[in-house]
């Protein structure tokens, strides 16, 4: 078809967008988006930033953005794009992604990305409800019956590492732990210093929970040269890691792969890289043997399923970054429970408040598994009436100094 026959047939080149006729949905009567909210509730040190995306039939879906530290600029992305997408049809997510991704003209930070995650999310829920489906079963279905987490243990001293290890498996079951190789106030220390300390934290916590939980070890991207990150994980290996997340920072392609080849532990990575271009740079330089996007960070669920499929094909596993809310977490557990590649996923309990006040029945786990939901949708509902219980807070990461008085890395 030549280009004037194409206009002639409605072809929409160079239109504006209000102009564009979205993709239609023959099936059940076209929903309408009416509109778009973005509510920050306070928990603990920072804020979660909840999505409302409000539809004419009634239906209404909830996503979670990540909480970046400028959580009001995210409120107001989320609060723009409701001008992009009001009118439009919730189900048409990859259209409605496109739409939010490809006219942003420039590529995302922190704050775009998570806007663009939550609506995703918000979206997803609605085309579940709409079908009387859970979302899992709009992604390919089941692969598996539950989906294993893992906790974070802490402590100052070894000894007070290894009685957390010990607490969380007596109390929640859990199969495997993530804790942080070196102590408290790392950045002030003389390194020797802090790779004898990281063997011997690593040491205390086997020693606590025996031969056979998996211990993973995140150094937070606080080392800065690599040979550093093969130092640590020659300390670490008595312990035998399931993986060391971030032994170094994500700029540099190059300098992770040249580690991975050099540790001989399974090196993690990704929580701070967004949509499925980032992660192929990753991926096709061999850097990551687990690759770690957050859904309320890199672009959303279908997002993390393209960039699962990626790692597939690359034989690299999937373990979630999850450090937000409760709705994140059973997210997370739909994209888990349809995705071939899935590892393990970061987990909070949410059976203390506030946590367990912002969802409804939120699920709990049990024996270090939790379960899939079968009601449409994400399985359950928000409560928004505890919103007003957790008025937003200003927060900021905290920051790090070095003996010598220059800024440190987080």
């Amino acid at each position: 078809m030549n280009r004037r026959d194409f206009l002639a047939q409605g072809g929409a080149v160079g239109l504006p967008l209000a102009a564009q006729a979205a993709p239609r949905y023959s099936g059940k009567p076209q929903l309408k988006i009416t509109d778009i909210q973005a509510h920050l509730v306070s928990v603990s040190h920072r804020n979660l930033c909840f999505v409302k995306v409000l539809t004419d039939g009634g239906i209404t879906g909830w996503g979670e953005a990540y909480s970046v530290g400028p959580d009001e600029a995210t409120v107001a992305t989320i609060k723009d794009f409701k001008s992009w997408l009001t009118g439009k049809d919730p189900r048409n997510v990859e259209y409605l992604w496109a739409t939010m991704y490809n006219f942003t003209r420039f590529p995302g930070g922190a704050v775009i990305n998570a806007a663009i995650s939550g609506i995703e999310h918000a979206l997803w829920d609605i085309a579940g409800k709409a079908a009387g489906l859970p979302v899992y079963m709009l992604l390919g279905g089941r692969c598996r019956e539950k989906i294993r987490v893992y906790q974070s243990a802490s402590g100052r001293t070894p000894q007070e590492l290894a009685e957390s290890a010990q607490r969380l498996v007596e109390k929640y079951g859990y199969t495997a732990l993530k804790m942080a190789p070196h102590p408290p106030g790392s950045h002030r220390m003389l390194y020797n210093a802090v790779t004898a300390a990281a063997g011997e934290r690593a040491e205390a916590a086997r020693a606590a929970v025996g031969p056979h939980v998996d211990l993973a070890f995140d150094a937070h991207a606080t080392l800065f040269e690599p040979i550093r990150g093969v130092q640590m994980a020659e300390a670490l290996k008595p312990a035998r890691p399931f993986f060391l997340e971030e032994p170094i920072r994500m700029e540099n392609v190059d300098a992770l792969a040249g580690l991975k080849a050099k540790i001989g532990i399974p090196l993690a990575t990704g929580e701070c890289l967004y949509t499925k271009y980032e992660f192929r740079e990753i991926l096709a330089r061999d850097a990551a043997d687990i690759v770690q996007p957050d859904i309320c960070l890199a672009g959303g669920v279908l997002e993390l399923k393209k960039i699962a499929a990626m790692a597939e094909a690359h034989y690299v596993t999937v373990a979630p970054h999850n450090p937000m809310g409760p709705l994140a977490t059973m997210i997370n557990v739909h994209f888990a429970a349809s995705t071939p590649n899935f590892l393990i996923l970061e987990y909070h309990p949410d059976d203390t408040s506030p946590r367990k006040d912002l969802i409804k029945d939120p699920i709990l786990v049990k024996d270090g598994y939790l379960e899939i939901p079968e009601k449409p949708g994400w399985g359950y509902e928000v409560n928004e009436e505890a919103f007003r219980h957790y008025p937003p807070k200003p927060w900021h990461r905290g920051f790090a100094f070095r003996a010598d008085g220059s800024p440190d890395y987080i």
